[in-house]
């Protein structure tokens, strides 16, 4: 089924300057692994190795963070909206 992944600004350069992208999962994983085989350079941007994402990298579907659903098992229905949020840092 088809979702819409919304791509921050930090990480657009990474999917030809796109602010969304359609991808095809029926769980987040599933979703993610499509969204990085379409745009490979993406993929060590937010995932620590093959399976785990980046400490820094908040996903959401929906406005929910995965970590209180599912994590990356999370079943997305059609339609639905997952949000890549990574963590900002900086300041004095």
């Amino acid at each position: 089924m088809s979702v819409t992944i919304l791509i921050p600004t930090a990480l657009r350069a990474f999917v030809d300057r796109k602010s969304e992208v359609e991808a095809e999962g029926s769980t987040v994983g599933e979703a993610l692994a499509n969204l990085t085989a379409q745009y490979p350079d993406l993929k060590r941007q937010i995932y620590e190795n093959d399976t785990a994402l980046r400490g820094f990298v908040n996903v959401f579907v929906d406005g929910t963070n995965i970590k209180k659903l599912n994590g990356l098992n999370t079943p997305l229905a059609a339609g639905a909206t997952v949000m890549i949020v990574p963590a900002i840092a900086g300041g004095c």
